[in-house]
């Protein structure tokens, strides 16, 4: 059970839920019409693809969930899976991010498919990045095992049983930055297009350099 969040762990992860859903928010309403962030639909979209043997789309789909779990991967490479602690090669994993939504941002105004890829690279990266914190697991690119932790807490403490009020506030704040930056990220769109991915990628960035700033401390 949390009876302490660190600030550096409480500010990382509302930022990186903000950019995690300006970045989804970004794909969906782009061409793609392709979640980057939420294997769970888009594995049920590929289900449907492959009903309709739709090939086209069915190993568009593929791909990009394979990007996600790549991203995945070289983030287990650099870090490794272990409990959050300040410190670990973050800063390495946050500025690939940077760069793979940077890349996004340009092959996506280029109308180049494999912007969809990078930004589903990105995620996977940043997914696997945040592991668990004293026994809470983390995550900061999708809501559904979250808003499941938040719920069971809630019955929990309904039926009078004593929770975490300190977790189910750190999750309820990663709640709400993915969906402000979902809305930050649909308005950009509108505005300004896929340049609107320039504003996660630095976020990210800074996030990199004030990481890397915090733990050679």
């Amino acid at each position: 059970m949390i009876t302490k969040i660190p600030k550096w762990l409480l500010a990382g992860g509302a930022i990186l839920a903000l950019s995690a859903g300006c970045v989804n928010v970004v794909a969906l309403m782009g061409f793609t019409k392709l979640s980057v962030s939420h294997v769970t639909g888009n594995v049920s979209m590929f289900s449907v693809a492959l009903a309709q043997a739709d090939f086209k789309t069915l190993a568009f789909i593929c791909a990009s969930l394979l990007a996600f779990l790549f991203g995945a991967i070289v983030s287990g490479f650099i870090i490794g899976q272990k409990s959050l602690k300040l410190g670990r090669r973050y800063g390495r994993a946050l500025f690939l991010e940077a760069g793979l939504l940077l890349l996004s941002s340009f092959l996506f105004n280029h109308h180049d498919y494999f912007g969809q890829l990078a930004a589903a690279m990105a995620c996977g990266l940043q997914n696997a990045m945040i592991a668990t914190y004293s026994g809470a697991v983390i995550r900061t690119t999708h809501l559904t095992g979250l808003t499941s932790d938040m719920g069971a807490a809630i019955g929990n403490w309904l039926a009078g049983r004593e929770i975490s009020k300190l977790t189910l506030g750190f999750q309820a704040i990663i709640w709400y930055s993915f969906c402000g930056g979902g809305v930050i990220g649909a308005l950009l769109y509108l505005n300004i297009g896929y340049m609107a991915l320039l504003l996660p990628a630095f976020i990210v960035l800074i996030a990199a350099v004030c990481y890397n700033w915090l733990s050679a401390k």
